[in-house]
């Protein structure tokens, strides 16, 4: 008799979250190594400026305005398509790398403007205290999956996003802490390793987002089948 072993699903927590997400990067080690190469190249023109001399002249000036419509208009829609590719990886879907750039044609809108109201709600945050602007990040993190997973628009996928990580914030939270020893070790690891650590972190949090999603709609289905089961009579 043939022993079928039930495929290992994602636990929305950090343990369980990092855990799934070292087992898919092994799994599809090569493209989530290439979406991480592609990723990277499309961030560094705008990581030169920013990490340039900060003379305040009018050719830098007009550098740093290049390099912040370089950052919203270009490296946002490929980081979200990243976000998909690693995504695609953790539900063992096929990954097709072209996909990383279909935002330029098909969502691009609501990437450019879901990018940009996270990013002012979240630096809004910090403004005023550091703490709000942590939470704030905390449950806005899924909204670039929400975007290129359920098409939804950006109000949508912020008001989404903000559902779905209720209960999940502390978690979520410790996932970021959890980052700055994971990157730490990946540059004692020859500096390579750091490779390691970034495509790790990247498929933790969309595993945790698969989790989320996965407990929504079991949830949804069970509520689904109490609708559908037909009334006791009284006195049963």
């Amino acid at each position: 008799m043939e022993i079928i072993k039930e495929e290992r699903r994602p636990e929305a927590t950090i343990t369980g979250s990092y855990g799934y997400g070292w087992q898919q990067m092994w799994k599809h080690f090569l493209y989530l190594f290439l979406v991480m190469i592609i990723v990277g190249i499309a961030e560094s023109p705008a990581s030169i400026v920013r990490d340039s001399d900060t003379d305040i002249s009018p050719g830098t000036i007009v550098l740093q305005i290049l390099a912040a419509a370089y950052w919203v208009f270009v490296f946002s829609v490929v980081k979200y398509g990243g976000d998909l590719m690693y995504l695609r990886a953790i539900r063992n879907q096929k990954v097709e790398i072209s996909e990383m750039f279909d935002g330029f044609r098909k969502n691009y809108i609501n990437i450019i403007l879901a990018n940009l109201l996270t990013f002012a709600i979240v630096g809004l945050g910090f403004v005023f205290l550091i703490v709000p602007g942590i939470i704030l990040a905390c449950r806005l993190a899924f909204v670039s999956y929400l975007v290129m997973d359920k098409n939804m628009e950006p109000i949508a996928a912020v008001e989404k996003s903000w559902e779905m990580t209720k209960g999940h914030g502390w978690q979520i939270f410790g996932m970021g802490l959890l980052v700055i020893p994971i990157v730490i070790g990946g540059l004692l690891c020859f500096i390579v390793g750091i490779v390691f650590s970034i495509i790790w972190i990247c498929a933790a949090f969309a595993s945790m987002y698969h989790a989320v999603d996965l407990e929504e709609k079991e949830q949804l289905n069970d509520e689904f089948v109490d609708e559908k089961k037909p009334a006791q009579p009284e006195g049963k």
